[in-house]
């Protein structure tokens, strides 16, 4: 059986692939695997996938996006340079992209095609549409993307992260399965959480808050991070996950690691479940699959949705209203004096009640079998073009 995978655009579209190629290596293991995705995020996907298995042929594919943003109004969408020139040219990179994958697929042939996110998905499940290989989407969001949108009419089956009553997919299709995830994400003892930070060079018998902002970071979280860290150790230790893109800035402008204070660009899945694990507090936006990790790890959450991506205001509505997360807003954070993420931080340190609530609720939103059912999907797929 040939099985190809393409996500890309975040971590959050490559991890769950990881977790999937896992499960489908498991019920078929002499299954022939490839992994696709765009040129602007092939170096963080290559190292997440060839931490899984190396062995895995990656190849990237020409894509584009389709830019647009909320606070423009449509006449400025088609009126301001710097989004419509970039917005032709990604048109072309698409239909290249489309060619581009219609023939890798008419030489290589797989027997079904699953398409994780991003925009990088449109021009391969177009011509895998052509070529009549079925295909199989997830889709993360609570809000459905544009590429989703685009490619769910073509689909053989589609599986969400959220319920159906957030979409408008074909019932008859379609299916929620929750978020594939790693299976290191799992809850934690207390000693083992204190043997885990000593792991990892912190004080056992100090909390720990660990700052996520996704595969490529996030500025709004690093660099409050970084103009209050002094303030931030004297409550909990800190360990800042900053994405590469910040990080030697980050570097030259925080101290050394020590006891209480630690900063990484990146670390692969297995050891994000186990840093994550270690911590008392996780700090977060509010993407799909992060919030399903830490769902898994039962791990009370502070989250800071993106305010430009829509799909992550969702999510941390559906959470909030659940009790299953501590909202923040991030336009708090470009006001004169605001503390309001060491205030956060605080008081789930001090209130020992309130972590718990929030991590009870939180884990009852785990879909353990997610990555298990998404495979078999992606099987049955593939047997019934057969």
């Amino acid at each position: 059986m040939k099985i190809l995978s393409v996500g890309g655009g975040s971590g959050g579209h490559v991890t769950p692939v990881v977790a999937v190629l896992r499960e489908l290596k498991e019920l078929h293991p002499n299954v022939q695997l490839r992994f696709w995705t765009d040129k602007g995020f092939a170096p963080e996907a290559h190292r997440i996938v060839s931490e899984y298995d190396p062995s895995i042929k990656f190849q990237t594919i020409l894509s584009g996006k389709f830019r647009r943003y909320h606070h423009l109004s449509k006449v400025q969408h088609l009126t301001i340079p710097s989004v419509v020139f970039p917005n032709i040219r990604d048109a072309f990179l698409v239909l290249l992209g489309i060619f581009q994958s219609f023939f890798r697929l008419l030489i290589w042939r797989p027997d079904v095609v699953f398409l994780k996110g991003g925009f990088v998905g449109v021009p391969v499940g177009i011509a895998a549409w052509l070529l009549h290989i079925p295909l199989v989407i997830h889709d993360s969001d609570a809000h459905p993307g544009l590429a989703n949108r685009i490619l769910a009419p073509l689909a053989k089956r589609i599986m969400t992260g959220v319920s159906l009553d957030h979409y408008n997919y074909p019932p008859e299709k379609s299916a929620y399965v929750g978020v594939p995830i790693d299976p290191h994400f799992k809850p934690v003892s207390d000693k083992k959480r204190q043997e885990l930070k000593l792991k990892f060079g912190f004080d056992p018998k100090h909390p720990l808050t660990v700052f996520v902002g996704g595969g490529q970071g996030s500025k709004q979280i690093n660099d409050n991070v970084a103009l209050h860290l002094m303030e931030l150790v004297k409550v909990t230790n800190v360990l800042l996950l900053s994405g590469t893109k910040q990080y030697d800035e980050l570097r030259s402008l925080t101290p050394a690691d020590n006891a209480h204070w630690r900063l990484e660009a990146f670390i692969p899945p297995q050891g994000i479940a186990q840093i994550e694990a270690a911590a008392d507090i996780v700090v977060a936006r509010a993407g799909a699959s992060t919030l399903l990790e830490l769902a898994a790890l039962s791990k009370p959450t502070i989250v800071i949705p993106s305010k430009r991506l829509v799909w992550q205001v969702k999510h941390a509505k559906l959470y909030v209203d659940m009790q299953a997360v501590y909202p923040l807003d991030e336009d708090r954070f470009a006001e004169p004096g605001d503390r309001s993420l060491v205030q956060a931080v605080e008081r789930l340190v001090k209130d020992a009640t309130l972590r718990e609530k929030i991590a009870k609720n939180l884990h009852r939103l785990a879909r353990p079998n997610a990555s298990r059912d998404m495979a078999a999907t992606i099987v049955s797929a593939a047997r019934k073009r057969r």
